[in-house]
């Protein structure tokens, strides 16, 4: 048992709580000022168009282009709402906390972050990190029979590597067709990947990874 005279002395109720020191003016500029890059890596991550995000936020594609932009500061109504989108909390967009000397993203089988397309034909779950120094993206993706892309699929440019787990997929490159069943694995420029579906009566279970065009 520590003696009485070592514990360590208690707060008492009445006492002011230490208040941590307010941002200077640069440090809110700088917070702000990241809420759009990071929204906007974020989205490029997941593989969603602006329309997408909307639909699944309930915030405008001009509204949330102006906030990857810049040109538009969002209000905390927004970030609870594209934070929800996201599935992540709302410090995502704004936290600057210090990045590990190794950066590392783990991420349990049971907390993947999982998204469903509008139809619900469609549903990716992340196996990237949501933040940090990384630019691929990756989930398993689960295409349901008869499930296949949509315009705003072909928007992105970059790289794309498809292994099929399980089931059929169809995936056009350029004027070729391929069908790729178990086992196999498509490696293509994001851009050329016209259209891909699922054309058997059963499910289909994809390794999905996706390399943004990086830009200057």
């Amino acid at each position: 048992m520590t003696p009485p005279a070592q514990r360590p002395a208690r707060a008492r109720d009445d006492e002011p709580a230490e208040r941590a020191a307010p941002l200077s003016e640069s440090e809110v500029s700088a917070v702000v000022s990241g809420i759009g890059p990071r929204l906007k890596v974020l989205r490029g991550r997941l593989g969603l168009s602006l329309q997408q995000l909307a639909e699944r936020s309930d915030v405008s594609p001009a509204a949330i282009h102006k906030v990857e932009q810049g040109t538009m500061v969002p209000t905390i109504t927004t970030l609870l709402k594209l934070a929800a989108a996201f599935q992540v909390p709302v410090a995502h967009f704004i936290d600057e906390a210090d990045a590990p000397a190794t950066p590392v993203s783990f991420t349990p089988r049971n907390e993947r972050r999982v998204l469903t397309s509008p139809d619900g034909d469609v549903v990716r779950g992340s196996i990237s990190a949501d933040s940090g120094p990384f630019e691929l993206t990756a989930s398993i993706t689960e295409l349901a029979a008869g499930a296949q892309s949509a315009e705003e699929d072909r928007r992105a440019t970059g790289e794309t590597l498809l292994h099929i787990q399980s089931g059929t997929l169809e995936a056009t490159v350029g004027e070729q067709t391929y069908r790729l069943s178990a086992g196999d694995s498509l490696h293509v420029r994001t851009e050329d990947l016209q259209q891909w579906r699922n054309p058997s009566s059963r499910s289909t279970k994809i390794v999905w990874m996706s390399l943004p065009e990086r830009r200057g």
